[in-house]
C-alpha cells in the first residue's frame, strides 16, 4: 500500500472535519491505496461516541463520506461534491476497540457521475456499516481554479498497515 499524500496540508485556512491534521475537532483521517480500493485505518476515540462505548452514527457517516471523496481525489484526480449518500448501519461499534478500517471503491461512473461504495470494518475484520454515495464531479480546470486542486499522489515508499 501506498500513503496519499494530502494536496492541501499545508494550504493556510485549511481545516476539513475529516481530513485536516491540523483542526484540534476532527477525525484527522489519513488514506492509502491498495490497488482499486482507498483505505484508511482510523483509531477510535470515546468521545465520538453516542451511546456507552459505542461508535456516534454521525461520525461513523463522516468517515464514510470521507473516504468516498478521497476514491474520487485519487483515482479520478479531480474534486466533487457529495449529492446524495445512502447508509446502511449493520452492527455497533465499539470505541473500546483500537481502531476501524474503512475500504472504498468506484462502483460506477456515469459521465460526472460516480457511485463510491464503502464499508467501515470493526477491529475483528465485521462490516459494521456501509454506504453508496454519489459524487457530482467538478472538471479538472474547476478543481484547479476554485479548490486549488493540482492532483493528489502517493509516496514513493510501499507501507504496511499492521493490523
Amino acid at each position: 500500500m501506498k500513503k496519499i499524500i494530502n494536496p492541501w496540508k499545508d494550504k493556510k485556512g485549511y481545516y476539513c472535519f475529516g481530513c485536516a491534521s491540523n483542526n484540534p475537532a476532527g477525525v484527522k483521517m489519513e488514506f492509502y491505496e491498495d490497488g482499486e480500493e482507498i483505505v484508511s485505518l482510523w483509531h477510535l476515540k470515546s468521545e465520538y461516541q453516542g451511546w456507552i462505548n459505542t461508535l456516534h452514527g454521525g461520525i461513523q457517516a463522516v468517515l464514510l463520506d470521507e473516504i468516498c471523496a478521497w476514491v474520487i481525489l485519487r483515482k479520478l484526480q479531480t474534486t466533487g461534491v457529495t449529492s446524495k449518500m445512502e447508509t446502511r448501519y449493520l452492527k455497533s461499534v465499539d470505541t473500546t476497540d483500537d481502531y476501524v478500517l474503512l475500504r472504498a471503491h468506484i462502483q460506477e461512473k456515469k459521465r460526472n457521475i460516480i457511485l463510491v461504495e464503502a464499508g467501515l470494518y470493526n477491529q475483528q475484520g465485521e462490516l459494521c456499516t456501509k454506504a453508496l454515495c454519489t459524487y457530482f464531479t467538478f472538471s479538472q480546470e474547476k478543481s484547479q481554479t476554485e479548490m486549488h486542486f493540482a492532483g493528489c499522489d502517493v509516496e514513493e515508499e510501499e507501507l504496511d498497515l499492521l493490523i
